[in-house]
């Protein structure tokens, strides 16, 4: 089947982890939320909003129309890019460990309360974060950060946000 989508279509297809075949395509970071006026507008209002799920739908502008385009926006960024849009105090990214770790699934794992942007530049340029797992959230976590220097950023298991939020879990990226 990828054969055959990649000489009908013209679909690049790579083998996915043992899981079959997934199709590649670019992955641009957002530059923009297009629906932000209404989001800022519910959020203001007191309203819970899920938006950007997955990412968000990957468009360009194009004659004055939006446009869909296969890309795949990465949601981590995506995440940022709304909490920077909403000008929110901290960004908060659920995942499935309770802390970021460095020498990850190693005898010397070592868990991470907080960390600052030297150390997570530091760590970066040591591989410590997968690419496409822990990389991108510590990345998109760090570029809030430094887009505004007083904000925090945060990754928490999911079943722990409430503890993350008050300091009792969750690795904690300040500037």
């Amino acid at each position: 089947m990828a054969e055959k989508l990649e000489k009908e279509q013209g679909f690049i297809m790579k083998e996915d982890a043992g899981r079959g075949y997934r199709r590649v395509v670019a992955s641009p970071k957002p530059i923009d939320v297009i629906e932000k006026e209404m989001i800022k507008e519910l959020v203001e209002d007191g309203k819970v909003v899920i938006s950007c799920g997955g990412g968000g739908i990957p468009v360009i502008r194009e004659d004055e129309m939006v446009k869909g385009v296969a890309a795949v926006i990465d949601k981590d960024f995506a995440a940022e890019k709304l909490a920077e849009i909403l000008e929110a105090d901290c960004l908060l990214i659920l995942t499935a460990v309770d802390r970021v770790c460095v020498n990850f699934n190693k005898p010397d794992q070592k868990e991470l309360a907080e960390i600052n942007i030297e150390e997570v530049n530091r760590y970066i340029e040591e591989g410590q974060f997968a690419p496409g797992s822990m990389l991108p959230k510590v990345e998109a976590c760090k570029k809030f950060v430094m887009h505004d220097g007083s904000k925090i950023a945060m990754i928490a298991s999911l079943s722990k946000a409430k503890e993350a939020l008050k300091g009792l879990s969750g690795t904690k990226i300040v500037r």
